[in-house]
């Protein structure tokens, strides 16, 4: 008899971190291997930052601290919300995991009860399902074609709602296709859920500092106030402040909702690390100048990637408005053969012959519950995309 839990044969590793693992091995191996499958900035954590995460270690703050976090850190995350967003939230209605994944994380395990029904639109960060699985949830994707913006349809989103649905995950700008929602397109998935009192809304905004072009971000608690108290909104400073390994994340939502997270937290990681909190504590209080000098790197990179790709033969890229991915379409790659005669039958397929034939890293567009396409993070230097992406248009032109 195996030791291991049968729920383990419902879920699967993270497919975006085995391709940067993968990416890593052939790299040690000597490969030439440019890694496009990992989401984190290439921008190293502004020194500020890091000063006062040192700072707090020489004035003895290595202790525990409550689950919910600090203080100082709730009371920060509650003043970003109002200046950001317009939300008022108290600390009490604010939780601070280890990471946004453990957060929502966390959401799910407090709320969701076996059968509840939990809508994805497709394509969707790859975690989402599987932990609403790890709950005993149920997944419900919802596809969002590139014909639509990869964006969900309000009618769609109508059809799927049951009784059973408990939660809606939404993520504005979006991993994998950075495409994110305008105020309006919110207001009309707002009023679809004006009409179903028994469906809550995780929304997740990570990449809400990275948007391109003067768009203009909103939340869905801010464009429709009557759905705040069924309202999760999710945030950190992984993407925009280049905190990825720091491990913060955080939720605002009811306090009975947050309570319960801090419960399933305190039996499991008990609370962030003390020095992140102090160094995200930091990001929020002190200088954001950076973010948007960042941001006028990564739209120069995104348009260098789209441009590139869109010459490439049999791919086809949007143009996204957010986060620092793109997502092409590889359709008119499928059914041909690579130059030793294998056939490209899925984009599977088409990412392996990427790092076989020309060492570019990719994740695959079913991981995403897309398919055809592939996602690429142009979180990286420019030099390097710049050659991945003529890469990429050598290993097109070589299939027939």
């Amino acid at each position: 008899m195996s030791i291991l839990a049968s729920r383990l044969d419902r879920i699967k590793p993270s497919p975006t971190i085995a391709v940067a693992t993968k990416a890593r091995e052939l790299k040690a191996a000597g490969r030439d291997v440019i890694g496009l499958g990992a989401g984190e900035p290439d921008f190293d954590t502004p020194e500020h930052i890091k000063e006062a995460a040192y700072a707090a270690m020489k004035r003895g703050e290595t202790k525990y601290t409550a689950p919910a976090g600090t203080p100082e850190l709730r009371k920060a995350i509650c003043e970003s919300f109002k200046r950001n967003n317009g939300l008022e939230y108290k600390p009490e209605q604010i939780t601070v995991g280890c990471g946004g994944k453990q957060t929502i994380y966390n959401a799910l395990m407090a709320t969701v009860n076996p059968g509840d029904e939990v809508i994805i639109p497709a394509p969707y960060w790859v975690s989402y399902p599987d932990m609403a699985v790890l709950a005993e949830g149920t997944p419900v994707t919802v596809d969002c074609p590139k014909e639509a913006g990869f964006r969900l349809d309000p009618a769609d989103l109508e059809r799927a709602i049951t009784p059973r649905t408990k939660w809606l995950i939404l993520n504005s700008p979006s991993n994998p296709t950075g495409a994110a929602y305008t105020r309006a397109e919110l207001r009309s998935i707002a009023d679809v859920l004006l009409k179903h009192p028994q469906v809550w809304v995780m929304t997740d905004d990570i990449y809400e500092k990275l948007v391109y072009d003067d768009f203009t971000f909103t939340t869905i608690a801010q464009v429709e106030p009557k759905l705040y108290e069924r309202t999760l909104t999710l945030n950190g400073v992984s993407k925009a402040y280049c905190m990825t390994g720091w491990r913060v994340g955080w939720a605002a939502g009811p306090a009975n909702v947050v309570k319960a997270m801090n419960d399933i937290q305190s039996q499991s990681t008990s609370h962030t690390a003390s020095i992140s909190q102090a160094a995200a504590l930091a990001a929020l209080t002190g200088p954001q100048d950076f973010i948007a000098e960042h941001n006028t790197v990564f739209k120069e990179r995104r348009d260098l990637v789209v441009s590139m790709l869109n010459q490439a033969k049999g791919l086809s890229c949007p143009t996204p408005e957010g986060a620092f991915y793109v997502y092409p379409c590889c359709e008119g790659t499928i059914g041909k053969k690579t130059p030793d005669g294998k056939v490209i039958r899925t984009d599977s397929d088409f990412v392996t012959y990427l790092l076989e034939a020309e060492g570019v890293a990719a994740v695959q567009g079913v991981a995403f519950g897309l398919s055809p396409y592939f996602r690429i993070s142009y979180a990286t230097s420019t030099q390097l995309l710049e050659d991945a992406c003529a890469r990429i248009q050598r290993a097109c032109a070589a299939l027939s």
